[in-house]
């Protein structure tokens, strides 16, 4: 097939995906989190890749340029919550907790695949290279889309104040899952000796940094005398469009790059507003071609790929729980509630898209069938199935502890 009209069909379909009207019929609350992910649109390039072989290897190939506009995006839309203003106001100890909690989800995750991997050969055969693999799919874990979780709590009828909670711990969980997901890409086989590569994993993040910075300033630039909205939309997308070539191109995170020069304009702009209302408004379109391709290149070669699945999302709901119920205390916490670590575990499409943000790390096998992809993605439907139920788990009030009877008073008992 023609990669031009290839890319004239996701183009149909991103635009599609923003004027098709909801459907007025009640439907399960994990239904509505499932479609909110995207599912039908990954379902839809199953059926156009592996399904009638309409998108093919050689027309994913010729996308890539599509696929890291699409990520670089997701990417600035993350980076675009980090304000300054925003930032310090969250307590240290969150900050902690997170992190303690991401690197419990890495570590647990991490463990979990690399046996599951040992213990499997068809599986171990499947996710390589293995280390890659392995790092993959526990940074992937770390993530929890911040829209998800606050679509969940919607869903519930949560208090929005509360719902706003639930979304600022999702976003520095993804924080951290962006920060492993940029360590896990310098170990990738491009930075390999035998790769070719024209630069190592230290070189790689300075000119991450470097071109993040490059972006970020190129905006704050074209904006600093036209601030018609037209002109700043465009100069967004011109932005986008340069760090998201520069990371394809350069053999760096599109993601990354991208997300960082977000993080760079919201702080050194003063249109800071419109160009997260922006954003927001793109993130539809943008990502709907993202997950038809990401659809196109599941594989399955081993049914150990979704077994495996499940395994990993139960340790990774495990973990969650876990640290946040035992390290609140030590961390002077102890308002959360015991089960908070439930309430954030839907990952939504940025989880997609962070393990999409592997694909470009593949060099020339780029647009073959992935296993890796396949797990991720159905890892992040059991999370988007089990959201409500478990955020529904953590709101519960906490159990009151039984007052100790005393003793009985009669007629013929002494009064103390």
């Amino acid at each position: 097939m023609s990669p031009v009209l290839a890319l004239g069909l996701l183009a149909a379909a991103g635009v599609l995906a923003t004027r098709l009207p909801r459907l007025p019929l009640r439907r399960p609350r994990s239904l509505d989190l499932l479609c909110a992910a995207g599912a039908p649109l990954v379902l839809l390039g199953v059926v156009l890749g592996p399904g009638i072989e309409l998108l093919d290897a050689a027309v994913l190939r010729a996308l890539a340029p599509v696929t890291a506009l699409a990520l670089g995006w997701l990417g600035a839309l993350l980076g675009a919550r980090f304000e300054r203003r925003y930032v310090t106001r969250i307590p240290r100890r969150l900050w902690l907790l997170s992190g303690l909690e991401a690197l419990a989800v890495l570590l647990v995750v991490g463990l979990a695949a690399g046996l599951l991997a040992r213990a499997r050969p068809t599986l171990g055969a499947a996710w390589t290279p293995r280390l890659f693999s392995v790092a993959a799919l526990g940074s992937v874990a770390v993530a929890s889309g911040p829209g998800a979780v606050a679509l969940a709590a919607r869903a519930l009828g949560v208090r929005r104040s509360v719902a706003r909670e639930f979304a600022l711990g999702a976003t520095l969980e993804t924080a951290w899952a962006v920060l492993a997901v940029t360590l896990a890409l310098t170990i990738s086989p491009l930075r390999g000796p035998a790769s070719g590569a024209t630069h190592g994993w230290f070189p790689w993040l300075a000119l991450t940094l470097g071109s993040a910075t490059l972006v970020g300033m190129l905006f704050v630039s074209l904006t600093r005398l036209r601030r018609d909205p037209e002109h700043v939309g465009m100069a967004l997308l011109g932005a986008m469009l340069f760090g998201a070539g520069i990371g394809y191109a350069a053999d760096l995170s599109p993601l990354v790059v991208c997300g960082l020069a977000a993080a760079l304009i919201v702080n050194a702009s003063p249109l800071r507003r419109r160009v997260q209302a922006l954003l927001a408004a793109g993130e539809h379109p943008i990502s709907a071609p993202l997950l038809i391709i990401t659809g196109a290149v599941l594989a399955l070669p081993t049914i150990w790929a979704l077994a495996a699945a499940p395994i990993l999302w139960a340790l990774r709901s495990a973990a969650k729980w876990a640290v946040v119920r035992y390290a609140r205390d030590p961390l002077h916490l102890g308002a959360l509630p015991p089960d908070l670590g439930l309430a954030t575990t839907a990952q939504g499409g940025l989880a997609i898209a962070l393990g999409a943000s592997f694909l470009l790390a593949d060099g020339p096998t780029s647009g073959t069938g992935s296993p890796l992809l396949t797990t991720i993605v159905v890892g992040v439907v059991l999370a988007q199935l089990a959201a409500p139920p478990l955020m529904r788990l953590a709101l519960r009030p906490a159990a009151l502890t039984a007052r100790a009877r005393g003793p009985e008073l009669t007629a013929e008992s002494p009064a103390d």
